[in-house]
């Protein structure tokens, strides 16, 4: 079978074609999804991308979490369908409490962008299985609203429970919280995280030198993952 993934775009929208290109390098079928819909038109999974959904008025991402499609994604991602939030697509997740905590502006107040290294803490979820825990890469950053917040009873759940999913390595760009930068809800399905992954699915794009962007494809194994994922329910 082929893998459906759609890519739902909102008003401010950046990286829904780039998302689409990487579900195509990954040998699924793209979708495009819009954000005034309740029609997910039968997809097997989701990708909520990166971008800056209604200018980021009142917080990132929560004007987007309260979209006519967030209720299908709702109910699509509570019963088990891998969904993918990428940056403002994280900070909708977190909005529409479908992932826990919060985002908040970058800790220097500046909008960062850089290849950031990761470590993946969790390569047990829908999104991360083409990965080995431990396995460090390195995928793009840019946003200006990424410092991950949570209470202190919330954070001890997740990290007890498994749920950091990413963390950044060598530098924490934006402040997070015990440097964290993506999460998965307990089933697995759902991973949130700020770097973007779809920009770094194909080699011979950006410069690659020590000081200045790498070209690589670490970025590849998120969307091969669901793809296997979704092949493996299907069996």
């Amino acid at each position: 079978m082929t893998a459906r993934i759609g890519v739902i775009t909102f008003p401010g929208s950046l990286d829904d074609v780039d998302a689409q290109r990487a579900i195509r390098l990954a040998g699924a079928e793209p979708v495009a999804l819009w954000h005034g819909s309740h029609d997910l038109e039968g997809v097997d999974a989701l990708v909520l991308p990166g971008g800056f959904s209604y200018g980021d008025y009142l917080r990132a991402g929560a004007i987007a979490a309260h979209s006519p499609i967030m209720a299908e994604v709702k109910d699509a991602a509570n019963a088990g369908m891998p969904v993918l939030g990428i940056c403002n697509g994280f900070q909708m997740l977190v909005e529409a409490h479908l992932l826990p905590g919060g985002l908040i502006r970058n800790a220097h107040q500046q909008f960062i962008r850089r290849d950031q290294r990761l470590r993946v803490e969790n390569a047990d979820t829908a999104w991360t299985s083409q990965f080995e825990a431990g396995q460090e890469i390195t995928i793009p950053l840019k946003n200006g609203d990424g410092g991950y917040i949570c209470s202190a009873e919330t954070l001890a759940r997740i990290e007890g429970e498994g749920q950091v999913a990413f963390r950044y390595l060598g530098v924490n760009p934006n402040g997070s919280i015990d440097d964290i930068a993506g999460l998965t809800n307990a089933r697995g399905n759902v991973v949130g995280l700020m770097p973007h992954p779809e920009h770094a699915v194909e080699p011979g794009f950006g410069p690659n030198t020590p000081a200045a962007m790498r070209s690589g494809i670490d970025g590849l194994a998120f969307f091969t993952s669901a793809v296997a994922a979704v092949v493996a329910s299907a069996a």
